[in-house]
């Protein structure tokens, strides 16, 4: 059976002057459809890098990309763009919202890209608030939200498409251990009722022992994977 995500031979370069920088070399990596997976390594060792790969917001510079059959490194920018749409949520490390938006409207915004009717888009937010538990903060904007709900927001944001793979970049880095409990179990929810693909960086292994699985990169290869607590 063919993975639902499989990488071959990916590498990524960045030219820094004379010097290459090569922060993913001769990657090689399977990941079944409904897995919950943690990316963890020292800066540098190509986490990010290939996060940014599976969400199409990056190429590779050699080998290939497969998501669900789809060979992302070979779409036109038009098409990388819709299939990045459908297919991917994404959630960062310091959220990412636009400050001048209430939480109904940060979560809106991926859904003005699809062709939906007004009451569409209101049943998906209203949906994805209600998942996140934000439903009474809806009216509220970024700076009147803590840490923790800015961050829900984000993922209600990242979710509100009904993407199947969701990617997260240190969710909880900015958060206090409570507040990135509270994250954790959230994003645990969503990957066992949702059935979410769920890839996430992290340098804490207290939250990559939530994964099912946590992969080990060093210098951009895949040199261990353990089990989680839910592996």
């Amino acid at each position: 059976m063919t993975a639902f995500i499989e990488c071959r031979g990916v590498c990524r370069e960045y030219r820094r002057g004379e010097e290459i920088i090569r922060p993913l070399d001769e990657l090689d990596l399977d990941l079944d459809r409904g897995s919950f997976v943690a990316l963890m390594g020292p800066s540098g060792s190509g986490k990010s890098t290939l996060l940014n790969l599976l969400a199409g917001i990056d190429r590779p510079t050699a080998g290939t990309v497969r998501v669900d059959g789809t060979s992302i490194g070979e779409l036109s920018r038009g098409e990388l763009a819709a299939w990045r749409r459908h297919a991917v949520g994404y959630v960062f490390q310091l959220y990412n919202l636009v400050p001048v938006l209430t939480a109904y409207e940060n979560v809106e915004l991926p859904l003005l890209l699809h062709d939906l009717s007004r009451g569409e888009r209101h049943r998906r937010v209203a949906e994805a608030l209600e998942l996140v538990d934000l439903v009474d903060r809806h009216r509220h904007l970024p700076r009147q939200l803590s840490g923790g709900q800015e961050q829900r927001v984000a993922i209600a944001r990242a979710i509100v498409t009904d993407p199947a793979i969701l990617l997260a970049d240190e969710p909880t880095g900015d958060l206090d251990r409570t507040a990135a409990d509270a994250i954790m179990s959230l994003l645990e929810r969503l990957h066992r009722d949702l059935g979410k693909t769920l890839v996430m960086v992290t340098h804490d292994p207290a939250v990559a022992a939530r994964a099912e699985t946590t992969l080990h990169l060093d210098k951009g290869r895949l040199v261990a994977r353990t089990a989680g607590a839910s592996g």
